[in-house]
């Protein structure tokens, strides 16, 4: 059975902190309120949810039984950027359908920070993807000059759904393009699908296209705060995919893209290579990095997660190397998505852990921001004109008008709600395996404790902070934030 969420719901669930305690008795903000505790947990009603209050009591060196998440706000590491998603045309075009009560329903539950999750990143695509009913580029055949270029294409649906997302998240989101391929006409095997290549001869066309694009969506009122080169460069799909090996991609930007984007005045737009799985990462890093001259035009790297498609186990590891071997490059999560769509999943509780495993472990090895995939999309996982189908956080069912939210939409909110932009990452470990951490301190001083239960089981901890603890319990397969 599908779980809809009313609009009042919604709002009642973040402006009274769910159905058990009122939010006027547990402000956090009141005079002896020392951690305030939200949390999501399956087999209940707490979706994000005010649950308790806790004050720290002095409790020195812990015994070996006790549970322990142990928080050190003196080390601190990366830069938090933010949380966010990407607005593709299946995003928009499923967003236009709605029904104007749930249009703006939509909109406060994602950028809203006091009323929604507070989304501050987007994604969105240069040229079609997967994710778009039609196959478009924006330029004519042959126009090895550009002077046909026009984005017309994107005012009928995504230009609008951008600037809606843009003025609910208060006038500005940090927003990157990526191109999933050229036009064919530009690549060798003459088609924007099927993989193939970027011809030579045209390297500084398509590099003189991301900034055609920018222009173009700048003087719509649409900053774009920077660009993928290629995403999935190594995968040929049957949608819209352009393959690069590492020396190709680094050349490519180096004696291109770099030089194009600084003398056409968009020198401070950042530059994300690799945009792929963590698998290969650390040597399209060592590959970029390693070259004086194409490092000078990098921001970071992005990844993906789609590495454990055999079932294995996803590749943490890969990134802490990335980050130690690179402490000067950001590491930024660009895209991942619960893949197979089935709509009898709609409540599986695995789709939010998915997020939150991935959210705790990347953050603790050195990413800085994450984007995730479609912010939005049909009853049928889609519009998709190659029928890959997946699950968003959040679905619009066009036969009903109404959205259903999975658990993973109040997973990726116990981050982005509570995280601010120019946050630190400080030291976090639990003392069993269970339980998963991470934890930020925000510009205004507060500090941000994420914990995760992966067990079946209700977990009793102690939340121990130079030698002062805190108890509470997180209930099995759940999730909490807490915040002093």
């Amino acid at each position: 059975m599908k779980k809809i969420i009313t609009l009042g719901a919604l709002l009642a669930l973040f402006a009274c902190g769910g159905p058990r305690k009122s939010a006027t008795a547990l402000d956090p903000f009141n005079a002896g309120k020392k951690v305030a505790v939200y949390t999501t947990a399956e087999k209940t009603t707490d979706r994000l949810s005010l649950r308790d209050s806790l004050s720290f009591k002095k409790m020195g060196q812990p015994l070996e039984t006790q549970i322990c998440v142990f928080v050190d706000p003196s080390k601190t590491f990366q830069t938090y950027v933010g949380i966010g998603a990407a607005l593709t045309d299946a995003s928009a075009e499923t967003y236009a359908k709605l029904p104007l009560n749930k249009q703006q329903e939509f909109m406060e539950a994602h950028f809203d920070k006091k009323r929604g999750i507070g989304y501050t990143v987007a994604r969105t695509n240069i040229n079609s993807c997967d994710f778009s009913s039609d196959n478009y580029t924006y330029v004519k055949d042959g126009d090895k000059d550009l002077n046909s270029f026009n984005i017309e294409h994107d005012r009928k649906y995504k230009i609008p759904f951008i600037k809606q997302a843009m003025a609910a998240a208060g006038g500005k989101l940090t927003l990157f393009a990526s191109p999933w391929s050229p036009p064919a006409w530009m690549k060798d095997n003459n088609d924007m699908l099927h993989g193939g290549k970027l011809k030579p001869a045209y390297y500084n066309s398509w590099a003189r296209y991301y900034t055609k694009f920018i222009r173009a969506y700048e003087q719509e009122g649409i900053p774009i705060w920077g660009i993928s080169v290629q995403n999935e460069p190594m995968a040929t799909q049957r949608w819209e995919s352009c393959i690069y090996t590492a020396e190709e991609e680094r050349d490519f930007l180096k004696n291109h893209l770099g030089p194009v984007m600084k003398k056409e005045g968009l020198g401070d737009k950042k530059i994300i290579v690799w945009d792929h799985n963590r698998d290969l990462i650390y040597q399209r890093a060592q590959t970029y990095f390693s070259d004086p001259e194409a490092a000078q035009y990098i921001w970071g790297i992005g990844f993906h997660w789609y590495e454990d498609w055999s079932g294995g186990t996803p590749m943490y590891e890969n990134m802490r190397r990335v980050h130690e071997s690179y402490p000067d490059k950001n590491i930024f999560f660009t895209e991942g998505c619960a893949e197979s769509f089935d709509p009898k999943r709609y409540n599986a509780w695995s789709l939010g852990e998915e997020y939150g495993r991935s959210m705790i472990n990347d953050f603790n090895n050195g990413m800085v921001g994450f984007t995730d995939w479609n912010i939005l999309l049909d009853e049928n996982g889609g519009p998709n004109h190659a029928k890959n189908f997946c699950f968003a956080p959040v679905h619009g069912d066009l036969r009903t008008g109404q959205l259903i939210y999975t658990n993973a939409y109040y997973y990726i909110g116990h981050f982005s709600k509570f995280i601010d932009p120019g946050a630190r990452r400080i030291s976090a470990t639990a003392s069993r395996s269970q339980l998963l951490t991470t934890a930020f301190r925000n510009p205004d001083g507060k500090t941000v404790v994420v914990v995760m239960n992966q067990s079946d089981a209700a977990t009793p901890f102690y939340l121990w902070v130079n030698g002062d603890a805190a108890s509470w319990t997180i209930e099995g397969h759940a999730i909490a934030t807490l915040v002093f």
